[in-house]
């Protein structure tokens, strides 16, 4: 079985000003990637999980998806860092499917597709929802911003979420 960070994407690796709907749109926050370049380096699989209900609202489309996570995984990449997997939602937000967070959906196919052990495993998001859906999975939880939040940790930002992870797992490893 193996351990997993689980991101959410919107408002923890990128900026969501503004819904990204095309590759241009996106913008990594500065320290996204020295905290994914961490994770990695501590030896967890680092997976996406993201609603992108603006697919069902037809804001964009599956292939328009698609280019924003290369880009995003090409940003990464450029710093060192990688994503292993990406699991989206891509129904519109009313349509009540087992896998929109706060319900566990996304959480659950990773768990399957990569054989996570999801009680060491991490659940990382700026919302109630990905804490949500990270306590159902069964996951421990970092919530991004300021509490209060059920979440076991809350952090300033990706990279104080992903030191936090590594000391929890006890992976002291070197930063950067």
């Amino acid at each position: 079985m193996k351990r997993a960070a689980i991101l959410d994407r919107d408002g923890v690796i990128n900026r969501n000003e503004h819904p990204v709907n095309r590759p241009d749109e996106l913008i990594l926050f500065p320290r996204a990637a020295e905290a994914i370049r961490l994770l990695n380096r501590a030896g967890l699989l680092v997976c996406v999980a993201t609603n992108q209900g603006g697919v069902g609202l037809g804001y964009m489309s599956e292939a328009d998806l698609e280019a924003v996570h290369r880009r995003m995984c090409e940003l990464l990449a450029r710093d060192g860092a990688r994503v292993d997997d990406i699991e989206t939602c891509t129904h519109r937000p009313d349509a009540g499917c087992p896998c929109r967070k706060p319900k566990p959906g996304m959480l659950l196919a990773l768990a399957k597709r990569h054989h996570l052990d999801l009680a060491a495993s991490y659940m990382v998001g700026d919302r109630d929802t990905d804490v949500q859906a990270g306590l159902a999975a069964g996951t421990k939880t970092v919530f991004i911003g300021r509490g209060p939040s059920e979440a076991h940790y809350v952090a300033r930002d990706l990279l104080d979420a992903a030191e936090w992870i590594v000391r929890d797992t006890g992976q002291i490893g070197p930063r950067g």
